[in-house]
Protein backbone atom coordinates (compact mmCIF):
# COMPACT_ATOMS: atom_id res chain seq x y z
CA UNK A 1 0.00 0.00 0.00
CA UNK A 2 1.62 3.04 -0.53
CA UNK A 3 2.02 5.47 1.63
CA UNK A 4 1.01 8.48 -0.29
CA UNK A 5 -2.48 7.71 -0.04
CA UNK A 6 -2.32 7.34 3.97
CA UNK A 7 -3.15 10.68 6.18
CA UNK A 8 -0.43 12.04 8.20
CA UNK A 9 -0.16 10.30 11.66
CA UNK A 10 -1.63 13.26 13.38
CA UNK A 11 -5.16 13.06 12.13
CA UNK A 12 -5.54 9.56 13.85
CA UNK A 13 -5.89 11.64 17.12
CA UNK A 14 -8.89 13.70 15.29
CA UNK A 15 -10.43 10.34 13.93
CA UNK A 16 -10.91 8.86 17.61
CA UNK A 17 -11.84 12.37 18.58
CA UNK A 18 -14.73 11.79 16.23
CA UNK A 19 -15.95 8.56 16.71
CA UNK A 20 -15.84 9.32 20.85
CA UNK A 21 -17.87 12.45 19.53
CA UNK A 22 -21.00 10.33 17.93
CA UNK A 23 -20.98 8.06 21.01
CA UNK A 24 -22.57 10.49 23.85
CA UNK A 25 -24.85 12.14 20.82
CA UNK A 26 -25.84 8.62 19.88
CA UNK A 27 -26.83 8.38 23.95
CA UNK A 28 -28.13 11.45 24.78
CA UNK A 29 -30.47 11.38 21.32
CA UNK A 30 -31.68 7.94 22.34
CA UNK A 31 -32.22 9.42 25.78
CA UNK A 32 -34.14 12.24 24.80
CA UNK A 33 -36.63 10.72 22.31
CA UNK A 34 -37.09 7.44 24.45
CA UNK A 35 -39.23 5.03 22.79
CA UNK A 36 -39.59 7.38 19.75
CA UNK A 37 -36.24 6.79 18.81
CA UNK A 38 -35.73 4.94 15.50
CA UNK A 39 -31.80 4.21 15.99
CA UNK A 40 -30.75 4.36 12.35
CA UNK A 41 -34.12 3.81 10.61
CA UNK A 42 -34.34 7.08 10.52
CA UNK A 43 -32.70 7.68 7.33
CA UNK A 44 -35.09 5.31 5.79
CA UNK A 45 -38.55 6.64 6.27
CA UNK A 46 -40.98 7.83 3.51
CA UNK A 47 -41.70 11.22 5.41
CA UNK A 48 -39.08 13.48 3.99
CA UNK A 49 -36.02 13.81 2.61
CA UNK A 50 -34.48 16.44 4.64
CA UNK A 51 -36.47 15.54 8.07
CA UNK A 52 -34.89 16.68 11.29
CA UNK A 53 -34.35 13.40 12.25
CA UNK A 54 -33.33 12.30 8.71
CA UNK A 55 -30.39 15.37 8.52
CA UNK A 56 -29.32 14.08 12.37
CA UNK A 57 -29.07 10.42 10.78
CA UNK A 58 -27.20 11.63 8.69
CA UNK A 59 -24.46 14.11 10.69
CA UNK A 60 -24.32 11.19 13.00
CA UNK A 61 -23.53 8.96 10.06
CA UNK A 62 -21.16 10.69 8.77
CA UNK A 63 -19.29 11.71 12.19
CA UNK A 64 -18.60 8.34 12.71
CA UNK A 65 -17.18 7.27 9.23
CA UNK A 66 -15.22 9.79 9.04
CA UNK A 67 -13.74 9.19 11.96
CA UNK A 68 -13.03 5.63 11.51
CA UNK A 69 -11.70 6.57 8.19
CA UNK A 70 -9.18 8.55 9.57
CA UNK A 71 -7.94 6.08 12.19
CA UNK A 72 -8.06 3.27 9.62
CA UNK A 73 -6.27 5.02 7.24
CA UNK A 74 -3.26 7.34 9.05
CA UNK A 75 0.09 6.55 8.99
CA UNK A 76 2.42 5.52 11.92
CA UNK A 77 5.31 6.85 13.41
CA UNK A 78 6.74 4.55 11.49
CA UNK A 79 5.59 3.07 8.33
CA UNK A 80 8.17 0.71 6.96
CA UNK A 81 7.20 -2.38 4.67
CA UNK A 82 6.08 -5.01 7.43
CA UNK A 83 3.37 -2.01 8.93
CA UNK A 84 2.58 -2.06 4.88
CA UNK A 85 1.99 -5.55 4.52
CA UNK A 86 0.27 -6.02 8.07
CA UNK A 87 -2.23 -3.22 6.77
CA UNK A 88 -2.70 -4.61 3.30
CA UNK A 89 -3.39 -8.10 5.27
CA UNK A 90 -5.97 -6.44 7.94
CA UNK A 91 -7.70 -4.62 4.55
CA UNK A 92 -7.72 -7.95 3.04
CA UNK A 93 -9.10 -9.76 6.21
CA UNK A 94 -11.23 -6.86 6.59
CA UNK A 95 -13.11 -7.40 3.33
CA UNK A 96 -13.46 -11.19 3.37
CA UNK A 97 -15.39 -10.16 6.46
CA UNK A 98 -17.66 -7.93 5.06
CA UNK A 99 -18.73 -9.90 2.82
CA UNK A 100 -19.00 -13.33 5.02
CA UNK A 101 -21.90 -10.77 6.50
CA UNK A 102 -23.15 -9.56 3.87
CA UNK A 103 -24.08 -12.42 2.11
CA UNK A 104 -24.77 -13.86 5.90
CA UNK A 105 -27.33 -10.60 6.01
CA UNK A 106 -29.04 -10.91 2.73
CA UNK A 107 -29.96 -14.60 3.14
CA UNK A 108 -31.06 -14.98 6.51
CA UNK A 109 -32.84 -11.16 7.22
CA UNK A 110 -35.57 -9.16 5.29
CA UNK A 111 -33.83 -6.09 7.61
CA UNK A 112 -32.46 -3.60 4.70
CA UNK A 113 -31.83 -0.93 6.69
CA UNK A 114 -29.36 -2.84 8.82
CA UNK A 115 -27.60 -4.09 6.31
CA UNK A 116 -26.36 -0.91 5.03
CA UNK A 117 -24.71 0.22 8.10
CA UNK A 118 -23.11 -3.71 8.63
CA UNK A 119 -21.26 -2.48 5.46
CA UNK A 120 -20.67 0.93 6.16
CA UNK A 121 -19.14 0.45 10.20
CA UNK A 122 -17.94 -3.40 9.87
CA UNK A 123 -14.88 -3.30 7.55
CA UNK A 124 -13.02 -0.42 8.92
CA UNK A 125 -14.13 -1.49 12.35
CA UNK A 126 -12.26 -4.96 11.80
CA UNK A 127 -9.51 -3.56 9.86
CA UNK A 128 -8.85 -1.15 12.66
CA UNK A 129 -9.41 -3.96 15.54
CA UNK A 130 -6.98 -6.58 13.52
CA UNK A 131 -4.61 -3.96 12.27
CA UNK A 132 -3.59 -2.82 15.89
CA UNK A 133 -3.59 -6.60 17.04
CA UNK A 134 -0.99 -7.30 14.58
CA UNK A 135 1.09 -4.54 15.84
CA UNK A 136 0.34 -5.36 19.43
CA UNK A 137 1.98 -8.99 18.43
CA UNK A 138 4.55 -8.01 16.21
CA UNK A 139 6.02 -5.09 19.14
CA UNK A 140 5.71 -8.13 21.72
CA UNK A 141 7.54 -10.35 19.67
CA UNK A 142 10.19 -7.44 19.00
CA UNK A 143 10.65 -6.71 23.18
CA UNK A 144 10.62 -10.91 23.47
CA UNK A 145 13.33 -10.51 21.07
CA UNK A 146 15.45 -8.11 22.91
CA UNK A 147 15.49 -9.38 26.28
CA UNK A 148 18.35 -11.52 27.29
CA UNK A 149 16.86 -15.01 27.99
Amino acid sequence: MKTRFLFPHWSRYIGWGLIFIHIPIMAIMKIHAGNNFKGYNQGLDASGLFTPDHVFFIGTALLMAAGLFLVAFSKEKIEDEQISQLRLDSLQWAIYLNYFVLFTTLVFTNDKGHILYLNLWIPLVFFIIRFRWMIFRLNRSVKEDIQPS
